[in-house]
């Protein structure tokens, strides 16, 4: 899909991952929905990229989410482009998970992009076209201690985008899994980090990976729109994780 001109909903949008598609899209002449709790973040991004829509979001409130949508087709009269990017991580041993915290994850990130899809998908099928992305995690695709619960979630998302593509290739909608790197972002800091998970990680000490920027991601997301790939990996090497 050649995203000039086209209608894309990016979730997640007031920082991160989710701004540097926003700012990509636009770039590239696509009219771009800013959805994000942050409003006031998202309003001023929006100053900066010509034609674009904030509209404040929770992705863990199913009627914000249809809301969105409605918003979204109110203002624009379609939608052309789903860029699920809105999550947190959870950090916690199998013993220690807490189900409440748990709970709350799934609601954000797996519930949330579920309904959106599921929303979207009338005016796209109507239209015969639509370009659907997932971001989903490098740990999905790997065993690592402490990262069970979210990585458990983020392996059901991938399973949710694969399933919708083989459903949908007949009506021209591809969706598209996104497996970031360890991105410079706020999210690290935003995720919650159980009592253990931080105490072994002074045990440890420091570590100094190496960290891709969000427009990398952003340019593999750009790249799942335009050619419909199923799967995008931030780095060749990550597909051979599985």
């Amino acid at each position: 899909m050649n995203v000039k001109g086209k209608v894309a909903v990016i979730t997640g949008a007031s920082s991160g991952i989710g701004e540097a598609v926003a700012r990509l899209l636009s770039e590239k002449g696509a009219r771009v929905v800013l959805a994000a709790r942050s409003f006031d973040k998202l309003k001023a991004l929006g100053k900066e990229l010509p034609g674009s829509f904030a509209i404040k979001t929770d992705m863990t409130k199913e009627e914000d989410i249809k809301d969105l949508v409605k918003k979204t087709i109110e203002h624009f009269g379609t939608v052309d482009i789903l860029v699920n990017n809105a999550g947190r991580g959870y950090d916690a041993f199998i013993e220690e998970i807490d189900l409440t915290t748990f709970k709350n994850l799934l609601s954000l990130d797996l519930e949330g992009p579920l309904i959106a899809i599921q929303q979207v998908l009338p005016f796209m099928k109507k239209q015969k076209s639509g370009a659907i992305v997932n971001v989903s995690s490098g740990t999905a695709l790997m065993s690592l201690p402490g990262m069970g619960g979210y990585s458990s979630i983020k392996r059901a998302l991938a399973g949710i985008s694969m399933t919708a593509n083989e459903e949908l290739k007949n009506d021209g909608i591809s969706v598209s899994v996104i497996y970031p790197y360890i991105t410079d972002t706020n999210f690290e800091e935003n995720t919650i980090k159980s009592k253990k998970v931080r105490e072994q990680a002074q045990e440890d000490g420091d570590w100094d990976p190496k960290i891709d920027p969000p427009d990398l991601v952003a340019q593999k997301i750009l790249e799942a729109i335009e050619t419909g790939k199923p799967v995008v990996y931030a780095h060749d090497w990550m597909g051979k994780r599985i």
